[in-house]
């Protein structure tokens, strides 16, 4: 039990730790907090990623569900945790179960509850779950529920389709899957929309191509390459589980997922009204682009469920996060990188994201982000944090600091309207440092500055 722990979004493990009997104790503490919550004898989906492990996982986790009276319903093969979480929508289930590790490479598998409003579980839904960790107890044989596969595709595309109606004749996308299970889903919905689509890694591989589905810059060279080569009006690319979206165009090549994300919301605005929803780590160019519309915006900690969460709170009519997870207004509050490629799409169709980022960079002024990492063991996240707050320093590259903003670790807003976040990572063993400024000059100082910072304190 000491080994499963659910951080920002579900439960990852290398395979030597992630294992068939603590999956199996991961299915019956949520058969038992769904029972406990009356939601006993339900029906519960449980979606999986394209990894060669998680077919045999999810069949774990159905058994252990029926086994303890729940009907189950299994994709026809794997799909995108937003396909999964679409489910429940459509389905009105009691909530879902996706394994899925993500981003992360083959020797890791993850799981994850969704519970039935469709957003990412909150601390409050993890902790029980976890205080329900158990052997497998299942009901007399005739209490048991059944298992049903099904198509997790149509309702998800007829519910995209709905809302992005646009026809895109005449778009040419390039499309990588990074042999995720963006493939044959993400391709299909944009081909059914009137685009032309060029398909790169959409087969089967376990091992990725040898490279992690992580969609950032360095493992898109490839995707970059072909729009141009191919003359493309736009590229877009899955990460493992298809529930985060990159975007490359011909003049820019992979568009920082800031700027793709103030280019998107700037095009709602053209026919809707709304907030938005970003974290700590995310632009100012979206409180430039909310002043302008008279809109308002919502400051998050980093993770999607903090986004959902203020997202429904306010009404908002685009959630985000700069690591490239976003939805809207209409659609379930999980980050979708299917239904986010349509919009992306619709939105290149009417204007090209270079001329748009271009006219909203000329009208708000130059903004610059990055970010970097400092090793930091999980046991010493806390501590780092903790002193943190007593070495705040007056002034960061020449600048002096006029607030601080503690919403997650401790984002420090320069008199020069630049800012420096400092937080730990809530998947990986460190610390990031983030920075936003007007020059690539100008970050990189920050970045400087802030890593001498955490480097004294790790």
């Amino acid at each position: 039990m000491d080994a499963i722990s659910f951080g920002t979004d579900g439960w990852r493990a290398t395979l030597d730790e992630f294992t068939a009997p603590r999956v199996r104790m991961v299915g019956q503490a949520v058969a038992t907090y769904l029972r406990d919550e009356g939601r006993g004898g339900e029906t519960v989906a449980v979606g999986y990623d394209a990894r060669e492990s998680s077919p045999g996982f999810a069949e774990e986790l159905a058994r252990v569900l029926c086994a303890n009276g729940f009907d189950v319903v299994l994709p026809d093969r794997d799909r995108p945790t937003p396909l999964t979480a679409w489910q429940i929508r459509h389905r009105d289930l009691a909530g879902a179960l996706m394994l899925t590790a993500s981003h992360n490479p083959p020797e890791y598998n993850g799981v994850k509850f969704i519970p039935d409003d469709a957003a990412p579980a909150l601390p409050e839904v993890t902790d029980a779950i976890e205080e329900r960790l158990a052997e497998p107890d299942p009901l007399p044989e005739d209490q048991h529920g059944s298992v049903k596969k099904v198509d997790f595709v149509p309702p998800h595309f007829d519910h995209a389709r709905d809302l992005v109606p646009d026809d895109l004749s005449g778009l040419t996308v390039v499309y990588d899957a990074m042999h995720g299970s963006g493939r044959d889903t993400t391709d299909r919905l944009l081909e059914e929309a009137g685009a032309t689509v060029e398909r790169i890694r959409c087969e089967t591989d376990p091992e990725f191509g040898g490279t992690p589905p992580e969609p950032s810059a360095e493992n898109l060279e490839a995707l970059v390459e072909t729009v141009r080569e191919t003359n493309a009006d736009l590229g877009i690319a899955n990460d493992g589980d298809a529930d985060r979206i990159a975007v490359v165009t011909p003049e820019r090549g992979f568009l920082d997922e800031n700027l793709f994300f103030a280019a998107t919301y700037d095009y709602l605005l053209e026919s809707k009204e709304g907030p938005v929803v970003r974290t700590v780590s995310t632009t100012f160019l979206l409180d430039r682009i909310a002043e302008a519309h008279g809109e308002e915006v919502v400051e998050t900690p980093v993770g999607f469920k903090w986004v959902a969460q203020a997202m429904q709170e306010h009404d908002s009519l685009m959630a985000g996060e700069e690591s490239g997870g976003f939805t809207v207004r209409g659609h379930i509050p999980e980050k979708d990188g299917v239904f986010m490629a349509l919009l992306a799409a619709a939105v290149a169709h009417e204007q090209p994201y270079d001329e748009r980022v271009d006219a909203l960079l000329a009208e708000h002024g130059e903004i610059v982000q990055s970010k970097v990492s400092v090793d930091c063991p999980d046991s010493e996240k806390a501590r780092v944090v903790d002193d943190l707050s007593d070495e705040i320093p007056e002034s960061v590259a020449g600048t002096a600091v006029a607030d601080v903003v503690t919403k997650d670790g401790f984002k420090l807003l320069l008199e020069d309207g630049s800012w420096v976040l400092v937080r730990p990572s809530g998947t990986e063993p460190k610390m990031r440092v983030y920075a936003e400024a007007s020059s690539q000059e100008r970050v990189e100082a920050l970045l400087a500055d802030g890593k001498e910072l955490v480097d004294a304190l790790v």
